[in-house]
């Protein structure tokens, strides 16, 4: 799978409530800036998006503007992306979000194994990860 793809499959992920977590790399170096919150160290990042998928419902994530430019180990990536989700933690009322956002982040290569240890290791070897991903919503001035 390519950086594009990657890009991608995590926002169809993200639709599915599937897990986020495998998308970054295992790392104290990786950043993860949400809309309202900041994580730091991978720990805290998948921390941060098992409370997010436990807590979350009913994800829309539509790419308008998805541009990716990569090279042999990094990629850096830009998108518009208009999402809405629905908060469902028991503490109180259900909640519906929705965001013009902005993402932006850089991706690594995992180390390229040869052929056989891919297969091993159920084709993750060469996969682009996370190491730093940034959203915001604009606000006008």
């Amino acid at each position: 799978m390519n950086a594009t793809e990657t890009v991608e499959e995590y926002y169809e992920s993200l639709r599915r409530g599937d897990s986020l977590s495998p998308y970054f790399a295992e790392r104290e170096d990786v950043v993860k800036f949400g809309v309202s919150e900041r994580l730091a160290g991978y720990e805290a990042v998948a921390d941060g998006l098992r409370e997010q998928t436990r807590t979350t419902d009913e994800w829309r994530v539509e790419s308008r503007a998805l541009r990716v430019i990569a090279r042999e180990t990094v990629a850096r990536f830009t998108d518009d992306v208009a999402m809405s989700w629905t908060v469902t933690d028991e503490s109180g009322p259900e909640t519906r979000h929705s965001f013009e956002t902005r993402w932006s982040g850089v991706l690594e290569r995992d180390d390229v194994a040869d052929d056989e240890k891919d297969r091993e290791s159920g084709g993750t070897a060469g996969r682009w990860r996370f190491v730093q991903m940034h959203v915001s919503a604009p606000h006008e001035l």
